[in-house]
């Protein structure tokens, strides 16, 4: 059954956003993600699984630009990482990445394009991405099909990390169809915007999914030192904070 879907128009005149790590970014935030990556290989390596999650509880909070940053980081261990983008209902990561949505995630599921194909190579070096392509009527359904889990397995076998960037917990629950690809969840958090309500309710639905979370990645902190204002991250492994 052919399916029918509306194309995603992506802006190429858009700048990429500041909060993107690069090697102009400060070293502080990138040492940040370091350390947040460190324990998330520990975390994967226990678990004996290279794939992860990275998802919010609602939307506005960081969590697109928070999950390519840490694919970023896990890219400059030369590890080969694929970089999903499976919230097939408001995509992100082609606006953050200034790179085409015309063919993604949705299209290969439906069989209307190929992995291969599908697939942008070395955005950065060890870095490939997958979008999540046009939006389809079904997201749920195509989530929890076969072919998508074909898909996934497939990249996992073919990277050495697999890293998601899924919908927000509290808006859909997409995201928790995918517990049984991944080790877990990294649970971004905003200050001032994260409730603990909503770190209660993800944590009590990624629970009684029978899944775990990771850890928790917080952004959007700051502070007043020396009369200027600098960005703080915190990843809840042992408590490190990110000046």
């Amino acid at each position: 059954m052919k399916l029918s879907m509306k194309k995603k128009k992506v802006d190429s005149g858009m700048d990429k956003p500041k909060n993107v790590i690069s090697n102009d970014s400060k070293f502080a935030i990138v040492e940040g993600y370091k350390i947040a990556r460190t324990n998330l290989v520990f975390s994967l390596t226990a678990a004996d699984n290279n794939c992860v999650a990275v998802t919010s509880w609602s939307k506005g909070e960081g969590k697109s630009t928070a999950t390519v940053n840490l694919a970023i980081s896990f890219a400059k261990m030369n590890k080969r990482v694929l970089l999903i983008d499976t919230d097939l209902r408001r995509p992100n990561l082609h606006n953050l990445l200034k790179i085409p949505n015309e063919t993604g995630v949705s299209d290969v599921i439906a069989q209307m394009g190929s992995f291969e194909k599908a697939v942008h190579h070395e955005v950065i070096s060890y870095l490939d991405v997958l979008t999540s392509g046009a939006i389809p009527p079904n997201p749920s359904e195509l989530i929890a099909s076969p072919i998508f889990a074909e898909l996934i397995n497939k990249a996992k076998q073919d990277y050495d990390y697999v890293i998601m960037d899924t919908p927000p917990l509290g808006v859909v629950a997409d995201t928790l169809l995918l517990k049984d690809f991944v080790a877990g969840y990294v649970l971004v958090v905003r200050e001032k915007v994260t409730t603990h309500g909503d770190i209660e309710n993800a944590l009590q639905n990624i629970h009684l999914a029978d899944s775990k979370v990771l850890g928790f990645l917080k952004v959007g902190c700051s502070m007043r030192n020396g009369g200027y204002k600098k960005r703080k991250y915190n990843y809840n492994y042992n408590n490190y904070y990110y000046r």
